[in-house]
C-alpha cells in the first residue's frame, strides 16, 4: 500500500509516515491542501489511499475532497477531524470522503481503518493473487511457489505484488519506484535493479521458467 498524508502538523505527518513505513508501506506527506490536491490530480494512480486533514492551510480538506471527486478521482480518502468538529465530519462525508477519524487517535485504529477502506468492494483488489504456481496473499503477506513459502523482504513483496497485478505488461523503473518507494526517492539510484535481481533469483530457484524479463530500454515484464 502507498499512502499520501495531507496534514499541516509536521510532527504528526512525519510520525504517520514513519509508522506506516515500519509496517512496510510507502508514504509521502504534504503540508497544505493546495499541494495535496495538485499531487493527487497528477499522481493519484501512484497512491492506494489518502489520509486527509480537514483543517489545512491554503485549501481545507473538505474542498480538496470535493474537487477530487468532481474530477472523477475515486481513491479512498480517510478524513481527520477535530474532536469537537462534528460539522466537519458531516461535510467531509458529504464531499466524498470514505471514512473519518477523530483526533487524537491511536495508530492501530488508523491502520485498521486504512485496511478496511481497501477491502471495500468499490475500490478493493483481490486479497489473493495466483498466477500458475505462484500464490501471493496481501493480507498475510506470504508468497508460495509450488506450495513452498518464499522468504521475501518487504520491498520484494511489494514489487512482486505489483508485477502480479500487472502481469504481461511492461513496467518502467519509474512505475516500480513510484509504487514501492516514496515520492522523493532518487530515480537514478540502482536500488530497484538490485531488488529485482534478488527477487528474480528467489523466483527462479524453484522454476525452470524465467519470471521477470528485462525489456531493454523500457523496463521489466512479469510472466508466469
Amino acid at each position: 500500500m502507498k499512502v499520501l498524508i495531507i496534514e499541516d502538523e509536521v510532527k504528526l505527518a512525519t510520525s504517520l509516515q514513519r509508522g506506516l513505513e515500519q509496517l512496510g508501506y510507502a508514504a509521502d506527506y504534504v503540508l497544505d491542501g493546495e499541494s495535496g490536491q495538485q499531487r493527487l490530480e497528477i499522481h493519484h494512480e501512484d497512491y492506494d489511499v489518502v489520509i486527509l486533514d480537514v483543517m489545512l492551510p491554503k485549501r481545507d480538506g473538505v474542498v480538496v475532497c470535493k474537487n477530487l471527486r468532481a474530477q472523477g478521482i475515486v481513491i479512498p480518502i480517510l478524513m481527520l477531524t477535530a474532536k469537537d468538529a462534528s460539522d466537519d465530519t458531516v461535510l467531509g462525508l458529504d464531499a466524498g470522503a470514505d471514512d473519518y477519524l477523530i483526533k487524537p487517535f491511536s495508530f492501530a485504529i488508523l491502520t485498521a481503518r486504512l485496511r478496511a477502506l481497501l477491502r471495500r468492494p468499490a475500490e478493493s483488489l483481490p486479497v489473493e493473487l495466483k498466477i500458475k504456481d505462484i500464490v501471493l496473499n496481501t493480507a498475510t503477506r506470504k508468497v508460495y511457489q509450488k506450495n513452498r513459502e518464499l522468504k521475501l523482504t518487504l520491498k520484494e513483496f511489494m514489487l512482486l505484488e505489483y508485477f502480479m497485478r500487472h502481469h504481461d505488461h511492461v513496467m518502467s523503473r519509474d512505475q516500480l519506484l513510484s509504487h514501492a518507494w516514496d515520492f522523493s526517492f532518487d530515480s537514478f539510484s540502482n536500488v530497484i535493479d538490485v531488488h529485482i535481481k534478488n527477487l528474480r533469483k528467489k523466483l527462479d530457484e524453484r522454476s525452470s521458467q524465467k519470471h521477470i524479463e528485462t525489456v531493454r530500454g523500457l523496463g521489466y515484464r512479469f510472466t508466469a
